[in-house]
């Protein structure tokens, strides 16, 4: 069964973006979609993540059409089964790093991987405060959030914007070593065509289609 399948999506705002998606994701599958600026790449993560509804088509994730769900049973597969990495990190600046991670576990009842701190060298400042981190450790700390929460599915959208090519390709890693271990599923927004030619799939979104 895939984790995540589309048929013919499409959606516009005041003008069209992009019509009759179609793709199929299994376990351990990784998908990049690259595309000029507007043509929508963020707003089919968003689609595909539960947060906003096609005007057309369907989206399945773990066989379930997510968009005939109840809100209830819609925030409860968000909160407990997929992991969304923004651009923006969206850390709360008033906690600490270790108490922004923290918040993962209590919708979760997880526990934080000492490991996994370690692997995004970020375990020594788990103490100091958001605001007192440089925009690479906000980022690092900020997937870690994510991949505490032990989420089948992760939705990634420019994940690495604030890293140099070198912790780049290492937090990149992490995400790949991850979905092999869950037997998940990395869905890939980016426009750096080296990170996108890593993942198992990589395809251009246009108004044709995905390319």
């Amino acid at each position: 069964m895939p984790l995540i399948e589309t048929r013919d999506v499409s959606h516009s705002f005041d003008y069209p973006l992009f019509n009759d998606i179609n793709f199929s994701l299994g376990e351990s599958d990784s998908m990049s979609i690259t595309g000029v600026s507007g043509s929508g790449k963020s707003t089919l993560m968003h689609i595909c993540s539960t947060m906003l509804k096609p005007n057309s088509g369907s989206v399945q994730l773990f066989g379930e059409d997510i968009y005939s769900l109840s809100q209830k049973e819609l925030i409860k597969t968000r909160r407990e089964k997929i992991g969304i990495i923004f651009q923006a990190h969206y850390l709360f600046r008033g906690l600490s790093a270790y108490e922004n991670i923290e918040l993962a576990t209590i919708l979760t009842k997880n526990s934080i991987d000492q490991e996994l701190l370690e692997k995004f060298k970020i375990q020594k400042v788990m103490k100091q405060k958001i605001g007192e981190l440089s925009g690479g450790q906000q980022q690092r700390v900020s997937i870690a959030r994510v991949l505490t929460k032990r989420p089948k599915i992760i939705f990634a959208d420019e994940p690495t914007g604030n890293l140099d090519e070198k912790t780049a390709n290492e937090v990149m890693d992490i995400l790949f070593e991850y979905i092999k271990e869950v037997k998940g599923v990395l869905f890939l927004v980016t426009h750096e065509k080296s990170l996108a030619k890593r993942c198992k799939y990589s395809k251009n979104l246009s108004l044709k289609g995905l390319i």
